[in-house]
């Protein structure tokens, strides 16, 4: 064939072969596509027991299994990590990352907190408390090393709602740079049998991993509450989610950093384990504030606010009782009357009528405590 026609030829079916290559790589990618869809998903356990080269694993309903681990893998897994495993053999087939081992993130708050003692009214004393259990062993563990003695791992904040027992170690944590770590004892709870108990140990491995740390577990009497010799199967749960509590806080060093607040409206109901010495032994309670510690809440409340002719020191006399999130809230909506009549400045009327809101008290005898 003479060059010049093998060349026309060439130029015509160029774009035939442009588009088959096209095509092959399409369908190339679709069949890879395909096959991915058709492999089984894979179960997550976590390796309770290395055995030469085979382990146990934990499945999520809590059942151990002694399973083969694959050869890739041989030596790279330890105790403790969380696998990927086949759904017929359960032969262990990929490591997690430790990244992604925290499923607790789902339940607890982290942050680092940007909160001064300074915004911090009227609990001097628990604040020194804590200063002296939390912040001291945390920022200087020599000089308990040097004195020869042990703080304590923790603290058991007590008193009524709304009383600053949060915001306060919030503080503590801010003080000493450390990760807040926030959890409601409620949420450790949880549906299936041993749940509950493994998610205390991830929180407490989460905690280790982002240290200086500070455990902060609120409503603490719905887990740690007095126990019982008999009694339903969601009752015997939420005992072995307190023992694995209480083994988690037997695990601490005192001079660790990594330390515990705990925070309850009903210290009357607590088992007794929890707070032994060498627990959460030190008991500091939270009061409703008084005259003075109010007037204190109320400046660090009001300092942005644009007011007008507003005596202070007879607002905290007229809100004899509440707590300092009472105290938040009547400021809050006093700037709200405010709003709704257009106004920049607050007055001492829409204080005195945020506090009849706020206490759900009538206006008119709220005026007659003021004036007589």
């Amino acid at each position: 064939m003479p060059s010049a026609i093998k060349k026309s030829v060439t130029r015509n079916y160029m774009p035939l072969y442009e588009e088959n290559r096209s095509l092959r790589s399409t369908v190339s990618y679709l069949k890879d596509e395909l096959d991915r869809l058709k492999e089984p998903p894979l179960l997550i356990c976590d390796i309770v027991k290395l055995v030469g080269n085979k382990a146990v694993v934990r499945l999520p309903n809590n059942n151990n299994f002694f399973v083969n681990i694959s050869t890739n893998l041989i030596g790279k897994v330890n105790m403790g990590d969380r696998v990927l495993t086949e759904q017929k053999s359960l032969v262990i087939v990929e490591k997690l990352d430790r990244s992604k081992n925290f499923d607790v993130e789902n339940f607890v708050i982290v942050e680092k907190p940007n909160l001064p003692w300074s915004q911090i009214g009227g609990l001097q004393a628990q604040i020194r408390e804590l200063k002296e259990v939390i912040e001291l062993p945390l920022k200087n563990p020599e000089l308990f090393e040097r004195v020869g003695i042990q703080p304590p791992k923790g603290v058991l904040l007590h008193g009524p709602s709304g009383t600053g027992k949060t915001i306060l170690g919030k503080a503590v944590a801010h003080s000493t740079n450390a990760t807040f770590i926030e959890i409601v004892g409620s949420e450790l709870v949880q549906k299936f049998i041993g749940e509950g108990a493994k998610l205390v140990k991830d929180i407490f491995k989460l905690a280790r991993e982002k240290a200086p740390s500070l455990v902060f577990i609120d409503e603490l009497d719905s887990i740690a509450s007095e126990r019982m010799d008999i009694g339903t199967s969601g009752e015997r749960e939420v005992q072995r989610t307190f023992m694995q509590l209480l083994s988690e806080i037997d695990g601490f060093d005192p001079l660790g950093n990594v330390k515990i607040i705990g925070a309850t409206n009903r210290p009357d109901v607590l088992d007794s384990a929890i707070i032994r010495p060498g627990r959460l032994d030190r008991l500091i309670y939270v009061p409703l504030p008084e005259a003075k510690g109010r007037e204190e809440i109320f400046k660090i409340h009001t300092k942005n606010m644009n007011m007008n002719q507003v005596d202070l020191r007879q607002l905290a006399d007229l809100t004899e009782g509440s707590s300092g999130a009472e105290v938040r809230a009547v400021c809050t909506e006093a700037g709200y009357f405010a709003i709704r009549e257009n106004r920049t400045k607050v007055g001492m009327r829409d204080f005195i009528e945020a506090i009849a809101k706020v206490s759900q008290e009538d206006k008119d005898k709220t005026f007659k405590k003021m004036f007589g």
